[in-house]
């Protein structure tokens, strides 16, 4: 078989990430590079060159409905950007009010007054239309494309994947990172969960990034168990240990506690703030960092202030690039209590750089690490317990870090760009058997 062509679908993608998906993306992309796989890979966003360090823009032209970005460090993949507002992890409400914006900004700038903008323009003042719009532009882009089969991620690319698999009759691929039950527990929003589980069905083939997200496929999308795969995430090396710390506000004896993700109901911010409020009942030189932003990033500012903590508790914002490896180099313990986590890359990044963790055992990525200490994410006095015993038992710390930072070298995205492939491969085998 000549190497396989796969049209890719995702959400986001360095240098705008606002969550574990735009990292996994790019480790699992660039694996699938140096493996030879050719990838056509499909954003809904435009990447805005000012940030854009790695990207060459070939047709930056924002009047177009998609553009073609190149990436300096891939041999075998093309993007191509459509011009859309989807933004990965938003709910409806937050998504309406981008829109309204962009169709404000939009009209201003082509009327230089501020009145009512008209509901002509490119943008929608709907989700469910932008998926589909979304979806009509991939299956254009499509057309011109030579591919294998289809991998779309998450549910905002399963209308597309599903169209453009339909229009070559190719396979389908949907790579399930996060589900609506993670985001929303059981206040589903009907029509993603509806999205989600059409994906799921028309796929030849589900990929789940955990067991744990598998039982939820299964148990609550009703998808047989044949056909769902588990493929880890893993983490990308790195090999810069040469960081300045910045002025922070933090004593040089105080210890850093450190909660990073987004400030959403999925990762559980208020118990980190509940067993910080416990850990500094017995230990006064800590500091917690909580660095993320999200829709509950006010409550927590709020929540802080509440329980008499505030001082003890910094805020930093979205951090990127340098930014996270340099909080990460800070810290003396990561805390993960994430509410309902597929699978949770944080961790790994944490291990990596030599910083012990504790996790959540409603998580994926508890099923591959055995040197990080686990919890219940709703039982903050253990989590406090747990955060106080690294802090004052040096030599627990240094197991944790030595035998987990070990253990996380094991996770590398060759190996799970390697499993997509074995799957690209059975499927397509699949396809070939049933046409015979």
């Amino acid at each position: 078989m000549d190497r396989i062509k796969v049209f890719m679908l995702g959400w986001e993608f360095p240098p705008f990430i606002s969550g574990g998906l735009g990292t996994a993306c790019y480790g699992l992309t660039k694996a699938m590079d140096r493996l030879g796989i050719q990838v056509t890979f499909v954003l809904p966003k435009m990447v805005d060159s000012k940030y854009s360090t790695h990207v060459n823009l070939l047709t930056p032209d924002s009047r177009t409905p998609t553009s073609t970005v190149k990436f300096r460090e891939f041999k075998n993949v093309v993007f191509h950007t459509i011009n859309s507002p989807l933004q990965p992890y938003s709910t409806a409400e937050v998504y309406q009010r981008r829109i309204e914006e962009n169709l404000r900004q939009k009209y201003t700038s082509h009327t230089g007054t501020t009145s009512e903008y008209s509901g002509s323009l490119d943008y929608n003042s709907d989700m469910y239309t932008e998926v589909h719009r979304y979806a009509e532009v991939a299956v254009e882009l499509a057309e011109h494309e030579h591919y294998d089969l289809v991998h779309a991620h998450d549910w905002m690319t399963y209308p597309a994947g599903i169209a453009v698999s339909a229009i070559k009759d190719r396979p389908l691929i949907v790579h399930v990172h996060s589900t609506e039950f993670d985001r929303s527990g059981e206040h589903v929003n009907q029509m993603i969960y509806d999205i989600e589980r059409e994906g799921m069905e028309r796929a030849d083939k589900v990929i789940a990034v955990s067991h744990y997200t598998r039982n939820i496929i299964i148990s609550r999308y009703g998808i047989s168990g044949e056909k769902v795969e588990v493929v880890y995430n893993g983490v990308e090396r790195n090999g810069n240990d040469n960081w300045i710390l910045a002025e922070t506000g933090i004593e040089k004896d105080e210890k850093i506690v450190l909660f990073l993700g987004r400030i959403t109901m999925q990762k559980g911010p208020e118990y980190f703030l509940h067993a910080a409020k416990k850990v500094l009942d017995v230990v006064d030189n800590v500091k917690f960092v909580m660095a993320g932003s999200g829709d509950l990033i006010h409550r927590a500012i709020e929540m802080a202030a509440e329980l008499g903590i505030g001082q003890k508790v910094l805020f930093t914002g979205f951090l990127r690039g340098e930014d996270v490896r340099k909080i990460y180099k800070m810290a003396d313990i990561y805390v993960m209590p994430s509410v309902s986590e597929p699978f949770g890359i944080a961790p790994l990044e944490a291990l990596d750089n030599d910083v012990p963790v504790i996790i959540s055992k409603q998580s994926g990525v508890s099923e591959v690490l055995m040197h990080a200490l686990k919890v219940d994410f709703w039982d903050v006095n253990e989590i406090a317990n747990k955060i106080v015993a690294v802090l004052k038992y040096p030599p627990l710390g240094m197991t944790l870090r030595n035998h987990g930072n070990f253990e996380v070298r094991k996770l590398r995205w060759k190996d799970s760009a390697q499993r997509c492939a074995q799957i690209y491969g059975e499927t397509l085998m699949q396809l070939e058997k049933c046409i015979s």
